[in-house]
């Protein structure tokens, strides 16, 4: 049985060594190797220059954002300098007017005008939050709020 075993592992070294270790199926093999080695390096090099051209684009979105920041600044700066708002920083910390002009000074808001305010704000959230998402679809293609809308 021994011997056996050996013939056929023989034999079977034999097979693969004669019909698939061929030099042609070495080439086709070391072909596919050095394809996959370019394919696998392509795609490493697509994929830093996509991160380094979206670096770039952040430093570029960066820089106009300083700029328009710069001359936004600039705007101001000449905008303090001129006569129109000297005198209205003039008129406002002094509290002075134009002859004939005056000043009406308001009462700081009561409690109750606050809680006023607060329960229109909830009133005008609320019947949508109330609503689920299909009824909110079919107010807004029917026009269901129209109603609520012209009675404010």
């Amino acid at each position: 049985m021994n011997i056996m075993k050996k013939i056929n592992i023989r034999r079977t070294l034999y097979h693969i060594r004669h019909r698939y270790l061929t030099l042609n199926n070495v080439v086709i093999a070391v072909a596919f190797l050095i394809a996959a080695s370019w394919i696998w390096g392509s795609l490493s090099v697509m994929q830093r220059n996509y991160a380094l051209q979206k670096e770039v684009d952040y430093k570029k979105q960066q820089l106009k954002l300083t700029e328009l920041e710069t001359t936004n600044l600039q705007l101001r700066q000449s905008y303090y300098k001129t006569a129109e708002y000297q005198e209205l920083a003039v008129r406002k910390s002094l509290g002075l007017g134009f002859p004939g002009e005056r000043q009406l000074i308001l009462p700081a808001n009561s409690q109750a005008a606050i809680d006023q305010d607060a329960a229109k704000v909830v009133a005008a959230i609320d019947p949508a939050a109330q609503t689920n998402n299909l009824e909110q679809w079919i107010n807004f293609l029917f026009g269901g709020y129209s109603k609520s809308i012209d009675s404010k």
